[in-house]
């Protein structure tokens, strides 16, 4: 069995003011994937500006963090959202949904998209490889706030969580920083490296997020308010099976649009 670090939330005070790894870890990832993206432009434009991808950066970011925590509200704790409104401004402490998020991310490019006449799946396929990135960073997080534990296990690696219980569990946290974070930003990125059709990134994303969150899901603990549906699927693998759907529609759609056109080419 391992130990369980036990890190302070807080990473440092500006005065009063506590500044939680949390919320770092968030900062952290959105200036990462910023980074990468400019890098990468500045080397292959895409038709994109640096200007606009500042734009595209901001709304997004806005999307995800907005969208996230509404969604962990509604998906998660929505019986804590009605008896107290407040707590959906507490992100600090935790509590931020990938679903929710990835809604706001694709309203925030909806918006995005109209307001620069880009096509939205062009702007979806910009920033899918470095997404990862963003959720890699918030797993940390999650392991330092000692939350979203997995299940009990006799594995050797397993933690004693401070809130989880007596007994050692899998530290899924960092399953999924591996599954969603390292390994699908490096399939991502290695495939986005050549020209693709147009969706097809965006497709990959959603297809490789949905099936290693469900994977993932299998070694973490269900939220205790929710438990099971139908006795054994988790909530979050059930959000994650229409991202796998949709992700298999949008790479036929893509590579079945670019042979037609290669064949009125022809």
């Amino acid at each position: 069995m391992l130990t369980y670090p036990n890190i302070d939330p807080v990473a440092f005070s500006i005065g009063s003011w506590p500044v939680y790894w949390y919320g770092l870890m968030y900062l952290i990832g959105f200036l990462g994937g910023w980074g990468l993206l400019s890098l990468r432009l500045r080397f292959s434009p895409r038709g994109f500006t640096q200007d606009q991808l500042s734009d595209i950066v901001f709304y997004a970011a806005l999307g995800a963090i907005i969208g996230g925590r509404l969604g962990y509200m509604l998906f998660y704790d929505w019986r804590v959202l009605f008896s107290d409104p407040l707590l959906i401004f507490q992100t600090w402490k935790g509590g931020m949904s990938f679903h929710g998020g990835f809604l706001g991310v694709i309203i925030a490019m909806l918006i995005c998209a109209k307001r620069m006449k880009k096509s939205v799946v062009a702007l979806t396929d910009l920033i899918a490889p470095v997404v990862p990135i963003g959720l890699g960073a918030g797993r940390i997080g999650n392991f330092i706030n000692g939350e979203l534990w997995g299940r009990v296990t006799t594995l050797p690696w397993g933690m004693v969580f401070p809130n989880g219980g007596p007994y050692p569990r899998h530290p899924s946290q960092l399953y999924e920083f591996l599954l969603e974070g390292v390994v699908l930003f490096l399939v991502l990125w290695i495939y986005s490296r050549k020209p693709r059709p147009l969706g097809a990134v965006s497709g990959l994303f959603a297809l490789g997020y949905g099936i290693f969150r469900c994977t993932a899901e299998f070694f973490r603990e269900p939220d205790v308010q929710i438990g099971y549906w139908f006795g054994w699927i988790t909530e979050g693998q059930l959000l994650s099976l229409p991202l796998i759907l949709l992700g298999i529609i949008l790479l036929i759609w893509a590579y079945k649009k670019e042979r037609a056109s290669h064949e009125t080419i022809s």
